[in-house]
């Protein structure tokens, strides 16, 4: 079989400056328009027998939809016999809703959105996820003048230079004159069941600051709250931020970048440093979805593996930027966008730091839905009261093992061996549980199989009894 090469990148790609080397992501062509140059080369895909070859998947303008991006324009889904549409959404609740309703086949999704659909809280469906789209990814961001009173707390280095990981301690002082001046101290984040919201929470209260409860009557979740949390789409972030309607946010690249950028805010910490490796966006379907069209789901998980090996091998991010910057992707500027997907981050303007896995597409089993994973999330929830009863030990365990699918992404995994794409020991031996890490801000130990002991263990937060 011969595979259609689209070489979109050569047009796309002018110059960059990137390792010495200059490239430039030219944005005025789209994707169809830069498909005109084709070329051949031999392809080992053994395609399945494919139920559904026309798809329709999701994304929101983020550098994390880049194995979507990747599997597209380079012929990726092709090569298994898919022929896909890839359009941007709105909002995350827009993605959860034209999923459920069969708008979209599929598409790039928060983590916790098919978690929280399974456990019960906002609307309920039956999603799954065969695949792991990233690790890290996201920082928070202040503006320029919570900076300013931030800094003076934070610990410097012999040049001058704030040591990370700067933590939350730094910023209860600020909390504190804003309270004593009579104004709530206001910071967003993209969706009450994103990561953002869950790291945002664990950075405050690993300070002691209290991120506010969720309850039958708040469903804000800003009962007891010492920061008040709301939810901004992830582009409109740096404007909402300048506008001075929040003090700060938690939201993924390039959106803290483009605040530097800007010269309107300093990132202070990312969720590498709040959690290391953590997992962060999905690629979710409908559990109907998956068992009507079978080999349509094991084909495009095999195609998002392909990519998100392709975008961690070393010289390739310079043409995922190009890609990317694209206005059908992520539209932003190829400068911007780089910061962070060339293995660096830049904080307070000009400080600039070598940060290689702040995006991690496939190593460190990046692609694998593990079960312990998806169970840190149903913790977080039951933390601060989105789920608002106490559940046993089973439930966690059988939850979420409905909606993470290891068992296809194993499908998918072992014929790309089989066809020389992937090695043998790409493929994770596990149950599907990682071991307990202390990899936090905290320092505190998860285990995904004590989710009760792990509640239990944080000083702000609901409590649990074993059952």
């Amino acid at each position: 079989m011969k595979k259609l090469n689209f070489n979109s990148v050569a047009k796309a790609i002018i110059g960059l400056a990137l390792s010495g080397l200059i490239y430039s992501c030219g944005s005025s062509k789209t994707s169809s328009e830069t498909q005109s140059d084709v070329t051949e080369e031999t392809s080992s895909t053994k395609q399945l027998d494919i139920e559904k070859p026309q798809l329709t998947f999701g994304f929101i303008k983020l550098t994390d939809m880049a194995p979507l991006a990747i599997a597209k324009e380079l012929g990726y889904f092709e090569d298994e016999g898919l022929f896909v549409t890839i359009e941007a959404q709105s909002n995350w609740k827009n993605v959860l809703d034209r999923v459920i309703d069969g708008q979209l086949d599929g598409s790039h999704m928060l983590a916790g959105q098919p978690i929280a659909a399974g456990a019960g809280f906002g609307r309920q469906a039956e999603l799954v996820t065969s695949f792991s789209m990233d690790l890290n990814g996201n920082g928070i961001t202040v503006s320029n003048d919570v900076w300013a009173k931030m800094k003076p707390n934070v610990p410097k280095d012999e040049n001058g230079k704030p040591i990370h990981p700067i933590k939350a301690d730094a910023l209860v002082p600020v909390i504190k004159e804003y309270k004593n001046d009579g104004k709530a101290f206001k910071m967003g984040m993209v969706f009450p069941v994103s990561t953002h919201n869950y790291e945002i929470r664990y950075w405050l209260a690993a300070a002691g600051v209290n991120p506010g409860f969720y309850t039958k009557e708040n469903i804000q979740g800003q009962v007891d709250a010492d920061v008040l949390l709301s939810v901004t789409p992830p582009p409109q972030m740096p404007a909402t931020l300048e506008a001075g309607t929040i003090y700060g946010y938690c939201v993924g690249e390039p959106w803290n970048q483009q605040a530097v950028f800007k010269g309107i805010g300093v990132p202070v910490t990312t969720n590498y440093d709040i959690w290391k490796n953590n997992p962060e966006k999905v690629f979710v379907m409908t559990k109907e979805f998956t068992e009507k069209y079978p080999n349509t789901s094991v084909a495009v998980t095999k195609a998002l593996i392909r990519a998100g090996k392709w975008l961690d091998e070393p010289g390739n991010r310079a043409k995922a930027v190009g890609i990317l910057s694209m206005p059908e992707y992520v539209g932003a500027d190829s400068v911007v966008i780089a910061n962070s997907m060339t293995g660096t981050f830049e904080f307070e303007k000009g400080d600039k730091r070598s940060m290689p896995d702040f995006n991690v597409f496939f190593r460190h089993n990046a692609t694998y839905p593990f079960y312990s994973d998806g169970v840190w999330f149903l913790t977080q929830m039951r933390r601060w009261g989105q789920i608002p009863t106490a559940k046993s030990k089973g439930w966690y365990d059988e939850t979420i093992k409905k909606i993470y699918r290891p068992d296809i992404w194993n499908q998918a995994a072992k014929l790309l061996v089989e066809e020389g794409h992937l090695s043998a020991s790409d493929i994770p031996e596990t149950d599907g549980y990682k071991a307990p890490t202390k990899d936090f801000i905290d320092g505190v130990s998860y285990d995904g199989k004590d989710p009760i002991g792990y509640i239990n263990s944080f000083q702000i937060g609901n409590k649990d009894e074993a059952m």
